[in-house]
């Protein structure tokens, strides 16, 4: 496993963190698989997964409380936890109580990173914030980032929070690169680390991309899925979340931080249009 900097605390992030967009349902809970999932989760914390991303939106908080589940038989200092408040809860109050419930089914006393899931203009930024940096001074939360930021509201972001912006979690993919434009040259020149939601386009990468992508593949013995996230792991501050089922799709997903692509395949991949 490879790590990003976080903040300016000697604080780490790893690189390669767990998905879990999915895990026990989407807008609503779906328990029919709840033993499956505990087992994956588990068995993808026994081989190295330390970094597991979710949100009090995903499954309605039923992925939360099944990590909370499977993460209670390990040491808690070990893992780092990210979670996400839904922008109906960014008002003072009621990011409390979010945070509440969000501890509570995570079986935890603590956040390692709380996000700001999607950013509300009805909501004054600062008023979140200064929530959020309230957490961090109570010990419940760790650092505190944003989610579906543009630069422009980034910016803000940083400018009004007492406490450091240290993440900016955003949709980017080999095909989804709006990122790389603007976004992530600002993150990296102010120390903000970029996640990389979705970091897999499985069902819909372009036929000249999947082209080069298996040639590619094919030169460094590894999956197309592996370049994707080699090409993503190769950039200064980008951490990647994807989610996978399947123990061998877990195992492919961390041996991708081993990958280091040459310069020139570099080049290449990030000139596709």
């Amino acid at each position: 496993m490879i790590y990003r900097t976080l903040g300016n605390r000697g604080a780490e992030i790893p690189s390669v963190g767990l998905g879990t967009w999915g895990v026990g349902g989407r807008d609503i809970p779906d328990k029919s698989r709840d033993r499956d999932h505990i087992e994956t989760m588990s068995r993808a914390i026994e081989m190295g997964y330390t970094h597991i991303d979710t949100a009090e939106y995903y499954g309605g908080g039923h992925t939360e409380e099944l990590i909370g589940e499977a993460i209670s038989i390990f040491n808690r200092d070990e893992l780092f936890i990210t979670s996400k408040v839904w922008p109906s809860h960014l008002q003072r109050a009621a990011l409390h109580r979010a945070l509440d419930g969000t501890l509570q089914r995570l079986r935890t006393d603590y956040l390692d990173l709380y996000l700001i899931h999607w950013p509300n203009p009805d909501v004054p930024l600062e008023e979140t914030l200064s929530a959020m940096s309230e957490e961090v001074q109570s010990g419940r939360v760790r650092f505190i980032g944003v989610s579906n930021f543009d630069t422009s509201l980034l910016k803000k972001a940083v400018a009004v929070s007492r406490e450091p912006i240290v993440n900016n979690q955003v949709l980017f993919n080999i095909d989804d690169r709006l990122a790389m434009n603007e976004l992530l040259p600002y993150c990296q020149n102010h120390g903000i680390t970029m996640t990389a939601y979705s970091p897999l386009r499985r069902n819909a990468v372009k036929t000249s991309t999947e082209k080069l992508l298996k040639e590619l593949a094919s030169k460094y013995s590894a999956s197309i899925q592996q370049m994707m996230l080699a090409w993503l792991l190769g950039k200064d501050g980008v951490v990647v979340i994807p989610k996978a089922s399947k123990l061998e799709h877990l195992r492919s997903n961390l041996e991708a931080a081993s990958i280091v692509l040459d310069r020139e395949d570099v080049r290449v991949l990030d000139s596709i249009e």
